[in-house]
């Protein structure tokens, strides 16, 4: 049989599913239209950004099909709104010397006009979408350069792109600032690291990079428009910021701060402006609800301090606030109308936290809680606190998480077996391949498509090289995936029925979060953090090495030990009977973990030296896994 390949159309339960969603949610509200267009000026002149190689790394055309007016039945017509309103791309001025660019990236760059230059805040993935969004503000508000850069908190497209509005060696000369929150190296650099390869492999699911653009392929991820797929890049803070109420004064700009640990990342931050009476809140107020647990893999949040300091946003800003801007999605302006949405999407964040605790103390699980629970009319029906990026469902399951973990209470759960071997228990037990597939098939003609999803997935799982299989649950997902309100969702749901179809995808993509630019802003800590999850435990179980390290660029000694399969470095401590000593620079660790250089060539250019056993150092290098990125997510 023939594996079909092709994507289906909407089937009529996902029409009339579509359909319901225009008497659910007020469509006639058109608000949102006005704010994404408000102080528009230009935008960028070609159709593709690409690299210094020619690599495409932006394409300004890709979501031209969402011009159309008549919803395609393949997308749930509320994500379709979102969709439109993100793909509006170029330079908005927000207020006085506050400007914008938007829809080059994920996430949004913004410019101060500062007495001499301008202050960027967060500026974006890849160098070459950053540089495209500087030129553009060059061209049309003056030829100035940068005097500061302001990271808001510790995710990727709010820093990866700071090469491509900045010189590293200009920062180091002092003539631009970095500011962020404490402790930004240690989030932004470790979680990143230790956790890396698989995030990345998992992301691929929620933002649907190999997906077509087009009413049946990707349609947005809900948060931004796409992701960028250029050079990333990360400058060290110069200042931190330390306590809320810190102030600074920046080419003539006063600016006020608001720490925000722990909630839409570990360490975060809000700004406000009083010359301009404007609120910059980062990432912790968005035109959707955020995640709580976001789907590619991170610390769980903590949502009651999110709508905690979204209180404390609003008695120390929102009086004084006439225009408010954020991270990603498009500005808010009014003061009455800041406050209400401040209070309201607060209340969002409050009312699932507390309601799920309630029902958890009722006896509930997450999945149960997330079946029963919704917000009320009061919070619900306004479109920023719709779930087009963190869903309902998946967030009350991560607050869930945060308090009582993975196990629900059920001895059931406490041990079962893993996917594939409990996969084929469950394929005897329902009859046999053809047995599942017949009924399947009945369900899904149905429309009973979470039912049928779960069903084949055991099938898959048990018999990876059922064709009949793969295609139905393919079908299934698709038809989940044009029903999705959630971009991540409709992209998770989309990517597994092209894996299912196709197999893996461009083998050509890294997931290694092994890049010299963050490598070399870890401190030696971290480097030695990161080559303990990279340890082969059984490898290394009856292996016993102890170094002492001195970094000579640094001035920092460790005494690193491999024993019973655990590397473990300590600071400031060196054992008389170490097997080596070793001598080096940070950057020549992290050239020969990266494999730029060999230990031979770091020793001949006297950038390492090793007294005593030179052998056990290079044993620690044959311990270390590389991680495969291309692990099977949708069979085993």
């Amino acid at each position: 049989m023939e594996r079909e390949l092709s994507p289906k159309p909407a089937t009529p339960f996902t029409v009339a599913a579509n359909q319901a969603v225009y008497k659910q949610l007020p469509f006639q509200d058109t608000e949102d239209f006005e704010f994404v267009k408000r102080g528009f000026i230009a935008t960028w002149d070609e159709p593709i950004i690409k690299t210094a190689t020619g690599k495409k790394v932006w394409d300004f055309t890709a979501f031209d099909f969402l011009t159309e007016k008549t919803v395609p039945a393949t997308v749930n017509p509320s994500l379709w709104r979102q969709a439109q309103l993100l793909a509006k791309h170029g330079l908005f001025q927000v207020s006085d010397r506050v400007y914008q660019v938007r829809g080059f990236d994920i996430s949004n760059i913004t410019f101060i006009v500062g007495d001499t230059g301008y202050i960027v805040i967060d500026p974006l993935i890849s160098e070459e979408v950053a540089a495209a969004a500087y030129q553009l503000v060059k061209t049309h508000l003056g030829d100035k350069s940068v005097v500061a850069v302001i990271y808001t908190h510790t995710h990727l497209d709010h820093f990866g792109g700071v090469k491509g509005v900045v010189c590293e060696s200009d920062v180091e000369a002092g003539k631009v600032q970095i500011i962020a929150p404490e402790g930004f190296m240690e989030y932004a650099v470790g979680e990143n690291a230790i956790a890396g390869s698989a995030m990345i492999r998992r992301a691929t699911y929620q933002i649907g990079p190999f997906l077509p653009k087009n009413p049946q392929g990707n349609t947005t991820v809900g948060l931004g428009i796409a992701r960028s797929t250029g050079n990333t890049s990360l400058i060290a803070p110069t200042l931190d910021i330390t306590h809320t109420g810190q102030k600074l004064t920046i080419d003539g700009i006063e600016i006020i701060f608001q720490l925000t640990p722990g909630t839409e990342a570990p360490v975060e931050m809000n700004f406000y402006f009083p010359q301009f009476k404007a609120l910059c809140m980062a990432e912790n107020a968005n035109a959707s609800i955020h995640n709580i647990l976001t789907l590619r893999g991170a610390l769980v949040r903590d949502a009651k301090s999110w709508a905690e300091y979204l209180t404390e946003s609003i008695r120390l800003f929102a009086n004084q606030t006439e225009v408010m801007f954020a991270s990603h999605f498009w500005p808010r302006w009014g003061q009455e109308k800041i406050t209400k949405y401040l209070k309201t999407h607060r209340d969002a964040y409050k009312y699932l936290h507390d309601q799920t605790l309630r029902l958890m103390n009722h006896g509930y699980t997450g999945i149960e809680i997330a079946e029963i629970l919704n917000l009320p009319e009061s919070i619900g029906k306004y479109w920023y606190n719709r779930g087009y990026y963190g869903t309902l469902n998946h967030n009350i399951k991560a607050i869930y998480q945060r308090y009582f973990g993975w196990y629900d209470a059920n001895p059931a759960n406490l041990h079962p077996l893993p996917p594939a071997e409990a996969s084929q228990k469950y394929v005897e037990f329902m009859g046999g391949g053809e047995a599942i597939l017949a009924k399947a098939q009945k369900c899904f003609e149905k429309g009973e498509y979470r039912w049928t999803a779960q069903v084949l997935n055991h099938l898959v799982f048990a018999e990876p090289s059922n064709l009949k299989a793969r295609q139905l649950l393919a079908d299934t997902y698709e038809q989940l995936a044009y029903q999705a309100e959630a971009g991540t969702w409709r992209n998770i749901y989309l990517m597994g029925a092209k894996e299912l179809r196709h197999g893996l995808g461009d083998k050509e993509m890294s997931g290694s979060p092994d890049d010299p630019d963050t490598m070399k802003v870890m401190t030696p800590g971290m480097l030695f953090d990161y080559f303990a999850v990279r340890i082969n435990g059984p490898k290394a179980a009856e292996i016993e090495i102890k170094l002492n390290f001195r970094f000579t660029d640094v001035e920092e000694e460790y005494l690193v030990t491999v024993e019973n399969g655990a590397l473990v470095h300590q600071a400031n401590l060196q054992a008389e009977d170490a097997d080596a000593k070793v001598l080096l620079t940070k950057d020549a660790l992290v050239d020969i973990s990266l494999g730029l250089s060999s230990i031979e060539e770091k020793r001949e250019s006297s950038e390492l030296h090793i007294e005593g056993d030179a052998e056990k150092f290079s044993q620690l290098f044959g311990l270390l896994d590389d991680f495969d990125f291309w692990f099977n997510l949708v069979e085993p």
